[in-house]
């Protein structure tokens, strides 16, 4: 058989696209909308986040990280201080991978990694074969839905009663991870 041939009968991987703030770690909500934390010992994971986490890693599930953390772009908060919540996330979840967009958004950037556009989702799939329509991705913003719409996979949105709407409708709603956990594992069956 040869390269190709074989490449096509490798059976693609299952993900779990996870948004970080909102869903794994608290977001800071200031006049209804929210903020990642700007400081290592403000970075909080969520009570339910471990738990939900291995129950989807158990179940055959890739958890792929994928945020926006324009401060870093915009000069308010440094890379640095990304890396070592992701580290500390890392150390406390069974995350396979974390894929950020860095750029500073509102116009000053133009690139495909910034949701809701796909390319975190993407670049991911095809670098670890991951089937996007047999995968989800979480949120708790209208960019998450519409960039897991996008790329094809199923969405369930996090409600955190942010003061902003949805443009894309969910194919599930859930209160938190735990909850999204529950509908993906019986989706699953």
């Amino acid at each position: 058989m040869n390269t190709e041939a074989a490449m096509r009968n490798v059976e693609k991987a299952r993900a779990v696209f996870l948004d970080r703030d909102g869903v794994l770690s608290r977001s800071l909500v200031c006049n209804g909308l929210p903020f990642a934390p700007t400081t290592l010992e403000g970075f909080e994971i969520l009570p339910e986040a471990p738990e939900a986490c291995h129950r989807l890693k158990r179940a055959g599930f890739l958890l792929i990280v994928v945020t926006n953390q324009p401060e870093v772009g915009r000069g308010t908060m440094g890379q640095e201080i990304v890396e070592a919540m992701h580290t500390k996330m890392c150390r406390e979840l069974p995350i396979d991978r974390v894929g950020v967009c860095y750029h500073p958004g509102h116009g000053m950037s133009h690139c495909d990694c910034r949701k809701p556009k796909t390319g975190l989702l993407v670049s991911v799939a095809q670098e670890l074969n991951i089937n996007l329509a047999q995968s989800w991705m979480v949120g708790d913003r209208w960019r998450d839905i519409d960039c897991g719409f996008v790329a094809g996979c199923r969405t369930i949105f996090i409600k955190r009663g942010y003061a902003e709407a949805l443009k894309h409708a969910p194919d599930f709603r859930a209160k938190d991870l735990a909850q999204a956990a529950e509908l993906i594992l019986a989706a699953e069956k």
